[in-house]
This record gives structure tokens, C-alpha cells and sequence, in this order.
């Protein structure tokens, strides 16, 4: 479970990196409006909250990446152990078991 929330925040760790430096070399956070009205807020929180922004969307990316790489067997594997499968489940280990 580690491993994936690695391979999911890590790459959108640097994408947001990169994306706020493209971003904030052609726009200055100062003339941004919200709503059609000036900002009132210093450009240090204009640069933390467009970070962690962009971040969300690019770990949004990878999730979905991660999510949709699984096999078939990942996604059709039950979940229960077999002792703990609801009686009649063709996979349960007991002898009136169908199948």
C-alpha cells in the first residue's frame, strides 16, 4: 500500500513543481481575480494554494493511472478468505459447498 501511495504522490510531487513554475512565469498571482474581483492575499498564498492545487490534479492522474493498470485477476479476486466467503460461494473450502 506504501508503494503505491509512493508511486501515486511522488510524480505528482514533481509535476506540480514544474506546472506552478510554468504557470507563475507567465502569470503574476497579483493580477489574478476571483470571481471578477481582485485577490486581496500575499503572493505566498496564492503560490501554496495553486501548489497543493496542482498536486491534487496530478495525483488525481496518477491514482487513476494506478487504478486502471490492474488485472483482471487484482480486480475479481474476492476479498474474504475462503472459511469467511457467505455459504453457497462456489470458492468456499467446505464439503456442501456447490461445485
Amino acid at each position: 500500500m506504501m508503494q503505491r501511495a509512493i508511486w501515486v504522490f511522488w510524480p505528482a510531487f514533481i509535476v506540480a513543481i514544474g506546472a506552478e513554475g510554468v504557470l507563475f512565469t507567465l502569470v503574476d498571482p497579483m493580477s489574478l481575480h476571483i470571481f471578477n474581483e481582485p485577490h486581496h492575499y500575499s503572493r505566498l498564498a496564492v503560490y501554496s494554494v495553486a501548489f497543493f492545487a496542482l498536486w491534487l490534479f496530478a495525483a488525481t492522474s496518477s491514482a487513476l493511472t494506478c487504478f486502471f493498470q490492474r488485472t483482471a485477476a487484482e480486480i475479481n479476486r474476492c476479498p474474504l478468505r475462503p472459511v469467511e466467503r457467505p455459504v453457497g460461494c462456489p470458492k468456499r473450502e467446505e464439503s456442501d459447498a456447490c461445485c
